[in-house]
């Protein structure tokens, strides 16, 4: 009963806190706790994913941080990011991003453990959330570099996140240009009302509000829902008058709006009438129905198998293209090419334009529609400008173009900044002296994108014929650029979602692998992948005396090691110092087998069990090693059961035969010190560096000392040879052969 007493008293606290006309439903959503992990990289943190539906009136989320038992740890903060739309860019190491890339770092929250606390429980409330994808991001502070083994004890923290919902089931809807009566008190009033298509602006009005004492009704406006953003919201004051407007520009398209109206008179009951108008400003050009196959094989499949990179001077205007006619009952006021949404892949989409270059002119903007889905947000939307400088016309100064979700930007050439009524933009330009543009944007909203282009003209001169080709290129990929050279392109999950992230080498940090601060020098990068790989060579000294001791099988099994280990390192190198043989999983699967397997055929044939035994423990083990590297290659038990279980076999046999001998087993002190200690020294010494050393600054050198040190404890600890195999294990006579006769005398008969 007690896991239920928080949501059932959250319920209750959100139940008691409105109280109207308005039918109102509660839903409670919960996520699986998740364990936090120290922020290096995007795939650090643990994104929860919620829907909020229409008419959401609150969102509460209850964020419980709670650590695990066993140690001491001290103070903890724990960072929560919000954002809605899509996963929240976040930059909790300061690091520069790419360039030409824009970004609005989300909303963020700092959770913190006190020492000797086990947990926190915070609660974080929404007023009237946008509906939609929201989405939360936690994390534990920088990653200092430390590489912990799994398996050792450690500071633990597990986060999970839980929403508790309330919703109107029947708000009341504006209808256009009808007054709708209503009574406030002291709740605030909720509507909505629905922006179509083309809408150019939304007013509302508050007309005959009334008191019974004074002339101030007292109230205020607000239309939108809350981002977390500033902008999403527009508010107007209404104090002083008994009837006011609130109006917004470009309102977001084919979407319903909340409108809020609340008073700052207590205990008063006001009546007032309430009513919206949208505008419709303008519509493009409408297409006719018969859909033209010859055209778009000619503008859309023709342009993608012409391998010519060269940029045409020709170009296919809107206004020239057959069964396009102007919609005579409202102004023209954008020209609309046609876009094909082309999905390549897991996050990876391109849009094709109708004709590949466009024709920018003054007069009327040129809008491009990006329909982006939900499963879009998750990558990087990368948009590219071209300008043919060989087509101006006209008083040219330059090409400016916007970049929006949810409706477009108008009239380009005079908008100071690329904003529509509750969402902002992003801007590019092409001149001639700038003919490339290039603009990134990680993780974009899930909306549908416009793209606004239109000339801007000199001052001096007529603007009404200027005009100009451009190329436009808009894609959606996992990462930037792929991450570059010195990152790799990631693809995560939660649950059903995905998104892409980059996990940078050698010291390279940011967003796309793109942040040097702190990056390795060509040298140091050199001198890493030398140490890593040629330590391994260490290994031919085990490999000479397993095969002078008779111990052929050994030291095929070293060689394994030494082989897969050193080109594993050599893949597993950032930038231009890497070499891969084969695939890197394969490599990497390798190396860790064949490490673990040769611990465990040294301690076992360190136990002189008969050939027979020996061996069938070899298989036996190296199969189940396989399995358990499969399931987890970097749990600290795959090294740890085989190491420990071959120590039990190790000491019940030499205990077996000291008591059979009735002498200490090795009988010879000369193996103890001079063999036995000094293998066993090097090889806690390995280990000791492998568990508690290594960082991912000082990898290159301590993992290099844990293969020397493997390697020297192989030789000190293998086994005499046994006193019947001769050297090399070879016996004298390799090709000899004895003929065997057969001395007894054979008597015929003869008849």
């Amino acid at each position: 009963m007690e896991k239920y007493f928080a949501p059932c008293l959250l319920l209750y606290v959100i139940a008691g806190c409105f109280a109207d006309d308005l039918t109102y439903l509660n839903g409670f959503y919960s996520k699986t706790p998740q364990r936090l992990s120290k922020y290096s990289w995007f795939g650090n943190v643990r994104l929860h994913h919620f829907r909020v539906p229409e008419d959401a009136v609150l969102a509460r989320w209850l964020l419980t941080v709670s650590r695990g038992s066993g140690l001491n740890c001290g103070n903890q903060n724990i960072t929560v990011h919000f954002r809605v739309g899509a996963p929240p860019v976040i930059n909790p190491i300061e690091t520069t991003f790419p360039n030409s890339t824009s970004v609005s770092l989300a909303h963020n929250l700092t959770l913190t453990i006190p020492s000797g606390q086990s947990g926190n429980v915070t609660l974080f409330n929404v007023t009237h959330p946008k509906p939609g994808d929201w989405f939360l991001a936690a994390h534990l502070p920088k990653d200092e570099g430390k590489i912990e083994q799994q398996g050792l004890p450690s500071c633990s923290y597990l986060f999970q996140a839980q929403m508790f919902l309330r919703r109107a089931a029947d708000l009341p809807i504006l209808q256009l240009n009808i007054p709708l009566y209503q009574t406030l008190t002291t709740t605030p009033a909720l509507f909505k009302v629905f922006v179509p298509e083309f809408s150019s602006r939304l007013d509302v009005f508050i007309l005959n509000c009334s008191v019974k004492l004074g002339n101030d009704c007292g109230l205020s406006i607000t239309v939108g829902s809350s981002t977390l953003r500033q902008g999403s919201e527009v508010k107007q004051n209404c104090s002083g008058s008994e009837s006011c407007s609130t109006s917004v520009l470009i309102p977001p398209w084919n979407s319903w709006l909340l409108v809020t109206v609340e008073t700052s008179q207590p205990n008063t009951t006001i009546p007032f009438s309430i009513s919206a108008n949208v505008t419709v400003g303008c519509k493009p050009l409408s297409v006719s129905s018969d859909f033209n196959t010859s055209a778009f094989i000619r503008t859309i499949i023709a342009p993608q198998s012409n391998s010519s990179g060269g940029l045409s001077n020709t170009s296919v205007s809107i206004r020239d293209q057959p069964g396009l006619r102007a919609n005579s009952s409202e102004p023209v006021c954008m020209r609309s090419p046609s876009v094909v949404r082309d999905e390549q892949d897991v996050l990876s989409l391109r849009f094709i334009v109708s004709s590949s270059n466009l024709t920018v002119t003054s007069d009327l903007p040129t809008v491009l529609t990006l329909e982006h889905s939900p499963g879009d947000s998750g990558g990087t939307f990368v948009v590219q400008l071209h300008l043919n400088t060989s087509s101006l016309v006209g008083g040219f100064a330059h090409v400016k173009a916007c970049l929006t979700p949810s409706a477009p930007v108008l009239h380009v050439n005079r908008s100071q900044t690329c904003a529509t009524g509750l969402m902002q933009g992003y801007s590019l330009s092409v001149s001639s002296n700038e003919s490339q543009a290039l603009l990134r944007i990680p993780f974009p909203d899930a909306a549908v994108w416009y793209l606004s282009l239109q000339t801007v003209c000199n001052d001096s001169v007529d603007c009404r014929n200027a005009s100009a080709i451009v190329s436009a290129s808009v894609s959606v990929s996992a990462c930037i650029d792929d991450c570059g050279p010195y990152g790799e392109c990631r693809l995560l999950r939660t649950h059903s979602y995905l998104y892409g992230a980059c996990v940078c080498k050698a010291g390279w940090q940011g967003w796309g692998c793109t942040d040097g601060a702190t990056a390795q020098s060509y040298s140091r990068q050199m001198t890493a992948a030398l140490l890593l790989t040629l330590s391994n060579f260490f290994f031919i000294p085990p490999i000479v005396v397993a095969l002078y001791r008779g111990y052929h099988v050994e030291a095929a099994i070293y060689f394994f090691t030494m082989f897969f280990s050193t080109f594993y390192h050599a893949c597993d190198q950032p930038g231009v110092t890497v070499m891969c043989i084969m695939d890197y999983d394969t490599l990497q699967f390798c190396d860790f087998l064949g490490s673990v397997v040769s611990v465990w055929v040294t301690i076992v044939c360190m136990a002189r069990l008969q050939d027979p035994v020996k061996y069938l423990l070899f298989m036996a083990g190296t199969l189940v090693i396989s399995m358990a590297m499969q399931l987890d290659r970097r749990g600290l038990w795959n090294l740890l059961g085989p190491v420990l279980f071959a120590l039990v076999i190790m000491v019940t046999s030499w205990v077996y035969r000291g008591v059979k001998r009735h002498q200490c087993y090795p009988p010879l002190w000369r193996r103890w010190v001079l063999f036995l200690l000094p293998g066993i020294v090097s090889a806690l010494i390995g280990v000791c560096v492998y568990v508690f050393a290594q960082t991912d600054g000082n990898y290159y050198y301590t993992h290099s000392i844990w293969h020397v040190m493997v390697a020297t404890s192989v030789v000190f600890l293998l086994p005499p040879r046994e006193k019947h195999v001769p050297p090399w294990g070879w016996t004298n006579k390799i090709c000899s052969y004895r003929r065997c006769k057969n001395e007894k005398v054979e008597l015929y008969t003869v008849t």
